[in-house]
């Protein structure tokens, strides 16, 4: 069994540009995978933080780095019209030889997009916009052109071009769980399927709901990727735990964080135990959310003794 690609989740609230670049360095210097950002126009619950853009951001890390794949967990398909999309990811995959995934969902709160004055539609309605982006990509990416006639979107021999550098594309992902509208698009439409952590509680019902929608569509759900979120309290030695702990349920004791669904808390060990578990369940892509906003000591213990413990 191969190793999993391992990310960390850095949601840009309160940092510098300084402290967000060091940190993407660090990851790249010591072999994490990729790093994931967030996409909301400010942090949510938090108007008065500092918060940067999500692709500005996301395009000056990559510019910046040279082997390290950046995402967002995920981009908020109202934020940008498909076409922009599509032109924005061809050109940021082109400009990072390749390490862009491009994460996108249908909006997850309500109160930023009030603020704008941008279109809050119910959920069903923006699934179908969703699905209609996610086609639009797909055929850009593929054809470096698109012709589209939807319900939402309609768009005439617009070139998208140069295309993509990886090929098909770059990987989409599409994270949630719902069972009538999300896992239906995932199985027609993702390379990647990110639980988020308020489902970490039931991933194998989840799974298999995957596993069913995909044979709806008559698609092999072993060509999609399983991807998990999940927040990790890591300590150098058993002394450390209480604290670690403490630290972690003090930012993430919220249920929808899911901290003590998956047991990610304690020794590099201990967390490696548990990470094969999750391994073993399917997932090859595990992102995690730590418990002390990436600290050059929990990355570098990510790095070199839980990583290689997989």
């Amino acid at each position: 069994m191969s190793r999993p690609e391992i990310g960390v989740y850095l949601p840009q609230l309160g940092f510098s540009s300084e402290e967000l670049l060091h940190r993407a360095r660090r990851c790249e210097e010591l072999g994490i995978d990729s790093l994931w950002l967030y996409d909301h126009l400010y942090g949510p619950g938090m108007p008065d933080y500092p918060s940067m853009e999500a692709w500005t951001l996301a395009t000056a890390l990559l510019a910046r780095t040279e082997r390290l794949r950046v995402g967002h967990m995920v981009l908020c398909n109202q934020f940008r019209h498909p076409v922009t999309l599509a032109k924005m990811a061809t050109t940021l995959d082109q400009i990072s030889g390749g390490r862009l995934s491009v994460g996108l969902g249908s909006g997850s709160i309500e109160d930023e997009h009030r603020r704008a004055g941008l279109p809050w539609g119910p959920f069903t309605q923006r699934s179908e916009q969703l699905g209609e982006a996610l086609q639009i990509l797909h055929q850009a990416f593929a054809e470096e052109r698109i012709d589209f006639a939807g319900r939402y979107f309609t768009v005439t021999a617009m070139p998208i071009k140069p295309g993509p550098v990886q090929q098909p594309r770059p990987p989409l992902v599409v994270g949630g769980v719902g069972e009538k509208y999300t896992l239906p698009l995932v199985a027609r439409y993702a390379d990647v399927w990110n639980v988020p952590t308020y489902a970490l509680g039931e991933l194998e019902a989840k799974i298999a709901a995957l596993r069913s929608a995909c044979a709806d569509v008559g698609r092999d759900p072993a060509t999609i990727v399983l991807s998990i979120e999940a927040v990790m309290a890591l300590a150098p030695d058993a002394a450390s735990v209480p604290a670690v702990r403490t630290l972690a349920e003090k930012r993430f004791g919220s249920p929808a964080f899911g901290l003590h669904d998956t047991g990610l808390i304690g020794t590099p060990a201990e967390v490696a135990e548990r990470l094969r578990g999750l391994v073993a369940m399917g997932f090859g892509q595990i992102v995690l959310l730590t418990h002390d906003r990436c600290s050059d000591q929990t990355l570098g213990l990510l790095a070199t003794e839980v990583i290689p413990a997989l």
